[in-house]
């Protein structure tokens, strides 16, 4: 059996009642909305795309925010973003960490809003700033954008899904409102590297797959497409057969011992995944184009 084949093969059904919830509140406010803004991981722009969100949103106007720009292979992201702006989507790329630069944001949300004005203005009414639906996957940078936005924290932020519970009106200046809501998914991933994906980058909780196979699957992905990443922060060269082989190198560099020099191997899956959450590993995208398209 190859390491591919180990892996889980199931549907992964993960569909909390708050995500039924809040599809539905979403459904009974969209004709309150004038904008959707969908924002994606840019190091898994594929897998972090909503997959049934049209029949949600219906047909409103909608830009796709890239977030988390600072991490990821710009190259392969890259390719992402033409790919959706080529299927007519809008797209706007952001580092919200180190240049939140929002003024295209701004100008695109404007342009898109200026349709509905002149048929305002056109029936003697006036025009009137946009409502803007945030929406997205757990942990894809909603919070960390609405925080910009806003220019303080108006949102919890956190690096694990589940942070926001309900639907929140925030009243940015007199431009824009908009509505903030809950990470969602749809309730079946069936293709496994999406599923994975989400679990590496934080999107589902750990628990929802093994988290053996999540690291290997993450320690794999890094050998095939940045081996680099496995020597410069694990001290390693390769992924072992065995993947214990591996968890014991990394352990036994990174101190991870417990009594009779054993290795601990809890303490090594609990550095790795913190090295993900706190974007240690940095210009990586694992959605590759040329496979998934």
């Amino acid at each position: 059996m190859s390491n591919e084949e180990k892996l889980t093969k199931t549907v992964i059904n993960w569909y909390p009642g708050h995500m039924a919830k809040t599809k539905r509140l979403i459904k009974e406010n969209i004709d309150k909305i004038d904008i959707v803004y969908e924002v994606v991981d840019a190091r898994i722009p594929y897998s972090t795309r909503v997959r049934d969100l049209d029949e949600s949103i219906r047909n409103k106007p909608r830009i796709v925010i890239f977030t988390k720009t600072d991490l990821c292979d710009k190259t392969e992201t890259n390719k992402w973003i033409k790919h959706y702006e080529q299927n007519g989507d809008v797209v706007i790329a952001i580092d919200l960490e180190h240049n939140p630069n929002l003024k295209m944001l701004f100008l695109k949300t404007k342009n898109l809003m200026e349709e509905k004005n002149n048929k305002l203005i056109a029936k003697g009414m006036n025009p009137r700033k946009p409502r803007v639906l945030v929406m997205g996957v757990p942990n894809a940078g909603k919070s960390t954008l609405i925080n910009r936005l806003v220019g303080k924290k108006a949102v919890n932020v956190g690096n694990k899904p589940g942070v926001t519970k309900d639907l929140n009106w925030i009243r940015i200046n007199d431009e824009i409102e908009l509505l903030d809501t809950p990470g969602i998914l749809w309730p079946k991933l069936s293709q496994e590297v999406v599923a994975f994906n989400l679990a590496c980058f934080t999107a589902i909780k750990e628990e929802i797959l093994p988290i053996y196979e999540v690291i290997e699957y993450f320690l794999r992905t890094l050998e095939k497409y940045y081996p680099d990443k496995l020597k410069v922060r694990y001290g390693i060269e390769n992924v072992d057969e065995d993947i214990i082989n591996t968890l014991d190198l990394i352990g036994k560099r990174r101190g991870c011992l417990i009594k009779g020099g054993e290795i601990d191997y809890d303490k090594v899956i609990q550095i790795i995944m913190s090295d993900i959450k706190e974007g240690l590993i940095t210009n990586i995208t694992f959605d590759r184009y040329e496979e998934l398209v």
